[in-house]
């Protein structure tokens, strides 16, 4: 039996080029692979991959198998666990690594029941044990209450891991690695989904997702309104974007691309302001990786006081326009 050895990681690939999520990816899969001391690999798929091999490897990557299809053109799990099976079977390795995208979130299970081993998802955090050489998973509970440590002693051991958790490395263009153009043969058949329509969300800005700044409100800002100015004009300030705890996007203030949750986004900005958001653990969850997080709440009490590393106890109809005053006369000075 071949033995497993290495990280194989399955990227993506955003309008021909890596995703963020997959370049965290890479970042994470060279600490482990350094770790272990064998190789990194990265798969990419799709109808073309263009440049990303050579980012892949820019990235951190030792190896990158290049796998062009039409059937690979959409987001089909049907089509893509075919090549994430055939890679693994022929990669052999000990750790394959996701995203915990909407992708990975359908690939993963698939890939796991095939090989017949173990899948831990949205972990946030991966080291190698040293003495058993197993991926210890950390990953949250309990709507993020609390961590768990998880290993798995079947290989290939899977994870998906949750997106801003782990941090890239610095693209090198000068670093070498392979790029092998791999064929896989895809039964079209199994498809059995089919993309009818695409709506493309209009984000004006900087997304959220990206946006080194983030201002964000709660149930407390009592409507619609404020996000549109008191929130904006901090945000535009810290050059940043406008995100909102669940209540907001439940009661139709804000749209629900700008919920920060366990159900919303993930986020982990340099700055993260809270504003008028009591601190519900659902909601920690999709900012607890912030640099530093402020908090604005006229209650000493709130739980967001526990988590922030900086706290302004007041309302926040007459803190937050003092603090923009205040940032636009020392930019200016």
């Amino acid at each position: 039996m071949t033995e497993n050895k290495g990280v194989l990681i399955y990227g993506e690939l955003v309008s021909g080029r890596l995703s963020s999520t997959t370049t965290e990816l890479l970042g994470c899969g060279r600490r482990l692979a350094d770790q272990l001391k064998e190789d990194l690999c990265c798969v990419l798929a799709s109808d073309a991959v263009g440049e990303a091999p050579g980012q892949a490897i820019a990235f951190g990557a030792d190896r990158v198998y290049a796998v062009e299809d039409s059937a690979l053109k959409e987001d089909q799990a049907d089509a893509h666990v075919q090549v994430a099976e055939k890679m693994a079977s022929e990669a052999s390795p000990r750790i394959i690594l996701m995203g915990q995208t909407p992708t990975g979130r359908d690939l993963a299970p698939r890939l796991a029941f095939r090989l017949k081993t173990g899948l831990s998802t949205d972990c946030i955090d991966l080291a190698i044990d040293p003495e058993t050489k197993l991926l210890q998973q950390t990953k949250p509970v309990y709507g993020g209450n609390a961590h768990a440590l998880f290993t798995c002693d079947i290989m290939p051991q899977i994870v998906t891991v949750r997106a801003k958790a782990m941090t890239p490395l610095e693209g090198d263009d000068s670093r070498e690695g392979d790029v092998i153009p791999t064929t896989v043969d895809i039964d079209t058949s199994v498809i059995r989904v089919r993309i009818v329509e695409k709506i493309k969300e209009e984000v004006t800005g900087v997304k959220l997702e990206d946006a080194p700044a983030i201002v964000s409100g709660g149930r407390g800002i009592g409507g619609p309104e404020p996000f549109k100015t008191t929130l904006k004009e901090l945000a535009d300030v810290l050059h940043g974007a406008v995100g909102a705890s669940r209540p907001p996007a439940d009661n139709g203030w804000v749209p629900e691309a700008m919920h920060i949750g366990l159900t919303g986004k993930i986020v982990a900005p340099d700055i993260y302001v809270s504003v008028a958001i009591s601190g519900a653990s659902q909601h920690i969850a999709g900012c607890s990786g912030s640099k530093t997080m402020i908090a604005v709440n006229k209650d000493p009490d709130a739980n967001i006081f526990r988590e922030a590393s900086f706290g302004v106890v007041g309302r926040y109809e007459e803190v937050l326009p003092a603090l923009t005053k205040k940032l636009n006369e020392l930019l200016a000075g």
